[in-house]
């Protein structure tokens, strides 16, 4: 009787642990990453003709990686709230990476020329960098604009801790009480595990 209860607890066990990994597997099969993940890096070109990559900044602790776009109306809603997160975070190692992910040919709006011109409008402190090809936001599996990438810096390269929104009101940064991304960058800064890791990204679809 006692052996069939230890074989019951460890088929329970080996359940549970089966269906952590499908859980994993499944994220993995739509794509993107997972919390944990070493994020590949990139070379993307900026609004500046330069081309960006996060090994070009050698003193950064991490990043804070959001894809979005100029003709999004969720995008338009946290331009200056982006603006903010770079302005408040830069300096301490974590500087925003802004990447419009849309295919221009589908949303016109989002062309080369237009994200130079709507960077200059709203002052953009950061790289605004064209995803030309669409290569790199299916990598992070973003579907929306804006989506958030938060990656630590490490030994072992830059590791995905936070995937989502930057908030939980687009509408009014002012009635915002969850500032995820706020929260998930002063953990890392105090050597924290970020308190709350993944949120539903609130945007418009990333346009093919």
């Amino acid at each position: 009787m006692k052996t069939l209860k230890i074989l019951v607890g460890v088929a329970f066990v080996i359940a549970i642990s089966a269906f952590a990994i499908d859980k994993v597997s499944d994220s993995k099969a739509k794509g993107g990453y997972v919390i944990g993940d070493i994020a590949t890096d990139f070379e993307l070109k900026n609004i500046d003709n330069t081309l960006v990559s996060l090994k070009n900044y050698e003193n950064a602790k991490g990043f804070i990686v959001i894809f979005t776009c100029n003709h999004c109306p969720y995008s338009v809603a946290y331009e200056d709230r982006i603006v903010a997160l770079d302005k408040m975070y830069k300096d301490k190692g974590y500087p925003v990476i802004a990447i419009n992910p849309n295919n221009p040919k589908a949303y016109p709006d989002d062309s080369f020329d237009n994200m130079k011109i709507r960077a200059k409008e709203k002052g953009f402190t950061f790289p605004y960098l064209f995803d030309d090809g669409q290569n790199i936001y299916p990598q992070y599996g973003a579907t929306k604009t804006p989506h958030v990438y938060i990656l630590e810096k490490t030994t072992k390269g830059n590791i995905v801790r936070y995937i989502g929104a930057i908030d939980n009101n687009y509408k009014d940064p002012t009635a915002a009480n969850e500032k995820y991304v706020e929260n998930a960058v002063n953990a890392l800064l105090k050597g924290e595990k970020v308190p709350v890791e993944i949120t539903k990204a609130i945007g418009c679809s990333i346009k093919a």
